[in-house]
C-alpha cells in the first residue's frame, strides 16, 4: 500500500509534544520541526533518533527525507528557524545601543541584547513559547560536535560582535581574561535555562511570586556582571587557594608541590585547641 508524504495522520497531539500556539497545525514540514525541536531540547543531538522524530510528528520516515534528507539537515534547519531572527534582533539591539552610547556602552546594556529578544520569544506562542529559553540552554552546552560546528559556522560574527561590546564596556580586563569569564558565566547560565526543571525551581525558591521580565533581566544581569565585574586573582588570592588545594591532599594532583603550614594564621587553622 502506498503512503503519501504527508505521513499518517494524527489521531491526537503525540506524547510529550508541547502545545503552545499554532504548534502541530502547520503541515508535515512544521511538524517535523516542531517534534525535532522538542526531542533535541529533551535529549539532545547524538540521543534523538529519527524514529523518535517520527513517531512524535506521526509521519513517516519517507516525510523526513522527503522534507530535510537527514537528520543533521533536519537539525540544521530546526536551529536556523529559532536562532536566526533572534541574533538578528540581538544585533539590532546591540547597534541601537552602540549608536547611543558609543564607548559608554556598558556590560548592562550588552547584556540586555542579549537577553532582551530571547526573552520576547519565551513570551510568543508562534516562536516556541517557554521552550525558546530551553531550546538556547540546550543549543549552547550541547557537547555534539556538529551542534558546536553548527553555532561556530553560523554565529561567529554575532558572537564577535558582542565579544567587542563587553571589551568596550570592561577595557581593563584583557582579552583572554574576558573570554574565560564570559566562557563561565554564559555556560552556566545556558547550563541552567536547558534544565527541564528551571521554572518549578524558580517558582520555588521565589516562593509562588512571579517575576516580570524586568526583574528576571535584571536577576541575570546582576549575576553575569558580578562574574565580568570582578577583580582579577592577585598574589595573595592564588596563594589562598594553592592553601586549599594542599589542605585538600590535592597539590600533586595538580602539578603543585605540597608545602607544610609556616604562617601563623596557617598554624592557627590547623591547630586542635
Amino acid at each position: 500500500m502506498a503512503v503519501s508524504q504527508e505521513g499518517r495522520p494524527s489521531a491526537g497531539r503525540p506524547s510529550g509534544a508541547r502545545s503552545s500556539g499554532t504548534r502541530q497545525t502547520g503541515g508535515t514540514k512544521a511538524r517535523i520541526l516542531d517534534a525535532a525541536e522538542d526531542l533535541f531540547i529533551e535529549h539532545g543531538f547524538e540521543a534523538m533518533s529519527m524514529r523518535q522524530i517520527t513517531s512524535r510528528a506521526a509521519v513517516n520516515l519517507a516525510a523526513v527525507n522527503y522534507h530535510f534528507g537527514s537528520k543533521e539537515a533536519l537539525i540544521h534547519a530546526m536551529l536556523s528557524r529559532r536562532l536566526d531572527q533572534l541574533n538578528q534582533e540581538r544585533l539590532g539591539i546591540l547597534d541601537r545601543f552602540d549608536a547611543q552610547l558609543g564607548t559608554h556602552i556598558t556590560c548592562e546594556h550588552v547584556l540586555g541584547a542579549m537577553f532582551i529578544p530571547a526573552l520576547k520569544a519565551s513570551r510568543d506562542p508562534e516562536r516556541g513559547g517557554p521552550g525558546f529559553l530551553r531550546l538556547i540552554g540546550r543549543a549552547y552546552t550541547d557537547p555534539s560536535p556538529f551542534v558546536r560546528n553548527f553555532l561556530t559556522a553560523h554565529y561567529a560574527s554575532v558572537a564577535g560582535r558582542f565579544f567587542d561590546a563587553f571589551q568596550r564596556a570592561l577595557p581593563h580586563l584583557p582579552r583572554t581574561e574576558l573570554g574565560w569569564r564570559l566562557h563561565f558565566a554564559i555556560g552556566a547560565l545556558s547550563g541552567a535555562l536547558a534544565g527541564a526543571e528551571t521554572e518549578s525551581l524558580i517558582d520555588e525558591f521565589s516562593q509562588g511570586r512571579t517575576m516580570n521580565d524586568v526583574q528576571m533581566i535584571a536577576r541575570l544581569s546582576s549575576l553575569i556582571v558580578a562574574a565580568l565585574k570582578a577583580p582579577m586573582p592577585d598574589s595573595a588570592q592564588l596563594s589562598i587557594f594553592a592553601a586549599v588545594l594542599d589542605d585538600a591532599g590535592a597539590s600533586e594532583a595538580f602539578g603543585l608541590p605540597q608545602s607544610a603550614p609556616t604562617s601563623v594564621d596557617a598554624a592557627t587553622l590547623h591547630s586542635t585547641n
